[in-house]
């Protein structure tokens, strides 16, 4: 039987330190109070019993004198406790706090013609004095430990805000938000003193400026060569036009085909790159506008419907999306590869090896081909950035009888007359 999960807020370092405070507080109270109580209750009693034994003096010289004794003092008194008076009886002297008429008592006896001598005296108000400083160390301390908390639990909090700012600027980078930064004032300061958390958050800055200016280098790199391949490429292009029919010129043309799409797709991964990209939002049927990119892809590929549904996308976007996974899946799978369309979730499958494990991790990578085939590596990064664009979820999987798997979850179309007859 599994052991019950503690709650989540258990982990956090504000708990932690709340319960290391209240513990450490709680031991150092019980310590002081313990020390303070003993050495306080140590002396009452010695001072109470050095007065008891002073009396019994007094009282023995008036008994060893014959005079009438006082009415604290007596011989065998009644409620003398036994053991004092065996100790008196064998002729020592002693003191003891015990209860007489429900009062607290201090006892001193001593041997008299082989009986006890003893006197009392109230104990009553030096009990009280050591229950009142008990009460004054439990009061104190609580108030202390309530205090201690409070105050570190301020200190310990204003560091774990820190923390999570932290974490959230680094999940906004991760997400591709390359301007998100901490910017702690701790870490602008040199002449400052910087603590664990400022140290963090200035490497994590740093680091973000570094990566940002890496990739704005590369997505310059990426648009520059791309168009200045797009000017040669279509006199390359007009020119080709212009050559003899045969296998020279067909090689020709299907070269500069190929470079004129890869030109084409090293301009969109720029201004993919570039986040400015608009979406031009319709209402669409899902179904036939998966059938349609089938049709125009030219492939032999099967369309399966289970579940039409009604989508708020981008029609160009998503037709984009989904050939470059058709065109993928024929080119790096094998058949036969099986389009459907279940609700809003499309899912292009083939029968090949199955996707890399590099791809399965991290997503994919330009410029990275499966198993060194063909292609540039392009088409599944630009599908990913697409996807991203109008609001879909991508997701690449092994299928589970072997090949790979792609599926596109788009945002479901909701009427309004839906919505109200729901509400």
């Amino acid at each position: 039987m599994r052991a019950p999960r503690r709650p989540a807020w258990t982990a956090t370092l504000t708990w932690k330190a709340a319960v290391f405070i209240t513990v450490m507080c709680c031991a150092l109270a019980a310590l002081l109070g313990v020390l303070v109580h003993v050495s306080v209750a140590g002396q009452t009693v010695s001072d109470s019993r050095e007065k008891a034994l002073t009396r019994l003096t007094e009282v023995g010289e008036l008994y060893e004198a014959g005079e009438p004794l006082p009415r604290f003092a007596g011989v065998d008194p009644p409620g003398l406790p036994a053991s004092l008076r065996a100790l008196a009886v064998r002729g020592e002297r002693g003191t003891m706090v015990s209860e007489y008429a429900g009062r607290p008592t201090m006892w001193a006896a001593g041997p008299a013609d082989g009986r006890a001598l003893a006197v009392r005296l109230d104990y009553t108000q030096s009990a009280e004095t050591i229950d009142a400083l008990d009460r004054s160390i439990l009061g104190s301390s609580v108030l202390a430990i309530g205090a201690t908390l409070l105050v570190g639990a301020f200190a310990v909090t204003r560091v774990t805000r820190r923390l999570h700012l932290t974490a959230q600027v680094a999940r906004r980078i991760s997400a591709g938000d390359l301007d998100a930064r901490v910017d702690d004032p701790r870490t602008k300061d040199p002449t400052r003193p910087q603590d664990e958390v400022a140290t963090v958050s200035g490497a994590l800055d740093t680091m973000a400026s570094s990566l940002q200016r890496k990739l704005q280098s590369e997505q310059r790199f990426t648009a520059d060569v791309a168009h200045e391949l797009r000017t040669p490429l279509t006199g390359l292009s007009a020119a080709a036009e212009l050559l003899p029919e045969g296998r020279p010129s067909e090689l020709v043309r299907d070269r500069v085909r190929a470079m004129r799409g890869l030109t084409e797709d090293l301009l969109e991964i720029s201004r993919l790159d570039a986040r400015t990209e608009t979406v031009d939002l319709a209402v669409h049927e899902l179904g036939p506008l998966a059938e349609r990119v089938v049709r125009a892809s030219g492939t032999d590929t099967e369309v399966r419907v289970l579940r039409d549904a009604t989508v708020e996308t981008d029609r160009r976007r998503v037709e984009r999306v989904l050939g470059n996974l058709v065109a993928n899946a024929h080119r790096h799978g094998a058949p036969p590869v099986v389009v459907t369309v279940d609700g809003p979730v499309v899912s292009v499958r083939d029968h090949g090896p199955g996707y890399p494990a590099y791809l399965l991790e991290s997503g994919p990578q330009r410029f990275r081909t499966e198993g060194g085939g063909k292609g540039h590596g392009l088409g599944l990064t630009i599908a990913a950035g697409q996807a991203e664009v109008i609001g879909a979820e991508l997701v690449f999987a092994a299928a589970p009888d072997g090949g790979a798997e792609a599926r596109l979850r788009l945002p479901e179309y909701v009427r309004l007359a839906d919505s109200e007859s729901a509400q």
